[in-house]
């Protein structure tokens, strides 16, 4: 993001998300060094940083922009998927146990930061405490596979987020040079487009490789913080301008059905859950927040107004296209340059948003990989491994150029995982031995397994659309919009 996100999610807040994703390393530090002497340097380290930490309305700015990326395109094909008013109770819903399931993060980490006497903890050393705790010896033993669980749902995350990224590129910037001869000024009585064809959108991603390659060799976070600014100003200022025209001229909604087709609903499930995908960028905000203890609170307004935006950007671009939304609502824009320019502004944020993405699984796998060969071999073995990285994310967006599709697959295998199916059983396991509820119990199972449901349909459905439309892959290579 995501970590994860965000997730949805990282591209407002990559400075924090890096913070937890550096944590690997640190954890073996820790486990090496006196921890009488760690725990007085971190001490003062968190006195310090929280003097010069971020605001509540800064963490609330960095929580909502971390979920701004292209989730929220596809919310409108997404409703549809779900039906006008399934889809949007749906969101509400969604959105209500996601950020139930933040709380849940945020609460274990604070009970094992206060029994262990550590000011931060990350998403997998919560995960792997929480298994500690656990009464099964099991459980207990084999502890740290909660960890490399975690990370290896954070990776599969976070490049399922740059493979998306490659398919919003291709589909956006085909279909700018394909309507380019029929482009006008007048954005209100737009003719039928005539497109100019072009080569495949494949092609259009491969183009992209060679800029990405030279985005992710960036290894100053710095440099990348620029970036972020710049995806953050290009993002905003098109989600306004896509906001304040689907919300003109919406036609008659009598025709569009309640509740879609039930086939439909698990390509709902893995975009929407892909949308809320900002969990690993919690326990690093609440880390950098000046006054921790308002964190909860800032946490559920910041969760209210993303829900909130996602039905309304979700229901009304349903409203506004009906049966012709496309897979990201920026390629049903008119063929005006006004509009025109969203598309190449959102093409200029999702590039930039693609380094910081990718930074968070390369800060995983590159100290891991690099610290079982000489020191001579360092650099090589880092680089190695980034033009591997974006290679594999650019062949997999080849493989599956359909942008709903990956949403989907992406949002069903793995965010649901981070957000759903893991948080609850942590807290089973981190408080069961203190006594539970059995309706607390029963809560946290029944949203594990909502979510593990949702995984294993969503990923089948997602996969069985792909394999059904592998003959007409070309459908994405005419989108056009026509009055």
């Amino acid at each position: 993001m995501p970590v994860a996100k965000n997730t949805k999610e990282l591209q407002g807040a990559a400075p924090l998300k890096l913070d937890l994703m550096s944590s690997p390393k640190s954890t073996k530090k820790l486990q090496n060094k006196d921890s009488s002497v760690l725990d007085a340097r971190s001490s003062e380290s968190v006195d310090l940083e929280k003097t010069q930490g971020i605001t509540g309305f800064q963490t609330l700015v960095h929580l909502v922009k971390g979920n701004m990326g292209t989730g929220i395109l596809g919310l409108p094909l997404a409703v549809k998927n779900a039906g006008i008013l399934m889809g949007p109770l749906s969101l509400l819903v969604m959105g209500f146990i996601a950020c139930h399931c933040m709380h849940i993060l945020v609460r274990c980490a604070r009970h094992f930061c206060h029994r262990l006497n550590k000011p931060f903890m990350d998403y997998g050393d919560t995960v792997m405490h929480g298994l500690e705790a656990s009464p099964s010896t099991w459980l207990q033993t084999h502890a740290h596979w909660g960890r490399h669980m975690v990370s290896f749902f954070l990776i599969i995350t976070q490049l399922g987020f740059c493979c998306v990224y490659i398919v919003f590129l291709a589909d956006n910037l085909k279909q700018v040079v394909e309507a380019v001869n029929g482009t006008t000024n007048n954005c209100y009585n737009n003719e039928t487009v005539i497109p100019t064809p072009t080569m495949d959108s494949r092609l259009y991603m491969l183009a992209f490789l060679p800029l990405l390659v030279l985005l992710v060799l960036i290894r100053n976070l710095r440099i990348l913080t620029i970036f972020s600014m710049l995806a953050n100003i290009s993002m905003l200022v098109s989600l306004i301008i896509i906001a304040q025209y689907i919300a003109q001229g919406i036609p008659d909604p009598s025709q569009l059905p309640l509740v879609a087709s039930w086939k439909t609903y698990p390509l709902f499930f893995g975009t929407a859950i892909f949308s809320f995908e900002s969990i690993g960028v919690v326990l690093p905000l609440e880390n950098k927040m000046r006054d921790a203890r308002r964190f909860p609170a800032i946490l559920s307004l910041g969760m209210s107004i993303i829900t909130a935006l996602y039905i309304s950007i979700g229901a009304l671009g349903y409203l506004r296209f009906g049966d012709d939304i496309k897979a990201s609502i920026t390629l049903n824009l008119p063929n005006c340059w006004l509009y025109q320019s969203v598309k190449l502004l959102y093409i200029i944020g999702i590039l930039c948003t693609y380094a910081l993405q990718f930074y968070v699984p390369v800060e995983i796998i590159i100290p891991f990989t690099v610290s079982r060969v000489s020191k001579r071999w360092t650099l090589p073995v880092d680089l190695s491994i980034r033009l591997a990285l974006v290679c594999l994310t650019c062949i997999l967006a080849i493989l599956i150029p359909r942008l709903d599709l990956v949403l989907s697959l992406v949002g069903s295998v793995s965010s649901s995982a981070l957000a759903l199916i893991i948080p609850p059983m942590l807290e089973i396991t981190t408080y069961y031995a203190e006594g539970m509820s059995p309706l607390t119990i029963a809560k946290d199972a029944l949203i594990s397994i909502l979510g593990f449901v949702g995984f294993l349909v969503g990923t089948y459905q997602a996969l069985d659309e792909l394999i059904k439309s592998e003959d007409s892959l070309a459908f994405s290579n005419s989108t056009f919009f026509i009055l």
